[in-house]
């Protein structure tokens, strides 16, 4: 019996960009106590009680239970986390998602119907520029640019 011919019409092979890396994939039957460390992209959708620790994006699948901290580059969830998420760009909480800690991303999306208990931060995004002043010829109601009196430009009131 060829094991290679059956479970190659289950299992769609992985695509493979032009940078020659593949997706993992860790299936729901996948229980973890301890740390994963990936390179690329991983889909997860089992049980991990530790944490998850990578430079590139990561899937939570709607069956995945996390216990634990999730740092990656970005993260989509499906599934349940209980854990502080960390991400140096987006986050994206889909409907399904349930996620019990705090989220600390330059990107957040959450969908109706996700569930979030905690608390979110918004940090800057490290290839925007940085502005020390506001933008030339903004002022407020009453002021004028030069510092001058602003009595003086009022308009008379009309009966």
């Amino acid at each position: 019996m060829n094991l290679n011919k059956m479970t190659s019409s289950l299992i769609p092979e992985p695509a493979t960009p032009a940078g020659g890396s593949a997706k993992n994939v860790l299936a729901n039957d996948v229980h973890i106590k301890g740390t994963i460390r990936f390179a690329n992209e991983l889909i997860f959708d089992g049980k991990i009680e530790g944490e998850i620790i990578s430079e590139g994006a990561l899937v939570i699948g709607k069956n995945a239970e996390i216990r634990g901290e999730v740092k990656t580059k970005s993260v989509t969830v499906h599934g349940a986390v209980i854990g502080n998420i960390t991400v140096t760009e987006r986050v994206e909480l889909k409907a399904s998602s349930q996620l019990t800690g705090d989220l600390k991303a330059t990107r957040i999306i959450i969908e109706e119907g996700a569930t979030f208990v905690g608390k979110s931060e918004v940090t800057a995004n490290k290839t925007a520029p940085q502005r020390s002043e506001p933008p030339s010829g903004n002022t407020l109601p009453g002021s004028s640019p030069s510092g001058g009196n602003a009595e003086a430009r009022k308009q008379p009131a009309v009966a």
